[in-house]
């Protein structure tokens, strides 16, 4: 693992447990285990911490888009199935993006509302309909939402949906979408 990425590692990390308040550069130096000096050498600024943050949800954003768009099921069932929380690169690096954006970032919140827009565009070549598009974004947004607000799995819930039983609703709304 590069410098570089240790030192994302960390902020993102310092994001993800502190929020953005407690993201100092001291902070995230101490983080990473390095010197101050060393973090200023990759990242001159806590603005560019985050551009970095921000490359990297877009890199991590396009992996995932390639991976949609090419899925056995489609795009639709992909987007409802993985819409989880797995501690993964991608949900780890837009759950901190989120915590910039709720900061009033502004190119935390252009990042988040690209991804969501890519996610939609997909959704929407498959589906050719608007609403039903955006209902699938929806019960996708719902399950994520959900498991970050339940901590993951919660064995005590009896009402927590798993993708799995929201699959059979997607396949109804791609029906009637082809009606």
């Amino acid at each position: 693992m590069s410098a570089r990425d240790a030192l994302l590692d960390a902020y993102q990390s310092l994001l993800l447990t502190e929020g953005q308040r407690a993201t100092t550069l001291t902070a995230v130096a101490a983080e990473a285990g390095v010197s101050k000096g060393g973090l200023l050498y990759h990242f001159a600024s806590k603005e560019a911490l985050a551009e970095g943050l921000l490359e990297r949800l877009d890199e991590l954003l396009g992996e995932d888009l390639a991976e949609m768009a090419s899925a056995a099921d489609g795009p639709s069932r992909y987007y409802v199935r993985t819409s989880v929380w797995t501690g993964g690169a991608l949900d780890r690096a837009f759950v901190a993006v989120s915590q910039l954006a709720q900061e009033a970032h502004a190119g935390a919140r252009e990042a988040m509302n690209r991804a969501r827009r890519r996610w939609l565009d997909l959704i929407r070549e498959e589906v050719g309909e608007e609403v039903t598009a955006q209902a699938i974004l929806l019960l996708g947004d719902g399950l994520y939402f959900d498991a970050a607000l339940s901590g993951g799995t919660d064995p005590e819930r009896e009402d927590v949906f798993s993708a799995m039983d929201l699959l059979p609703i997607v396949d109804r709304l791609l029906a009637a979408a082809r009606a």
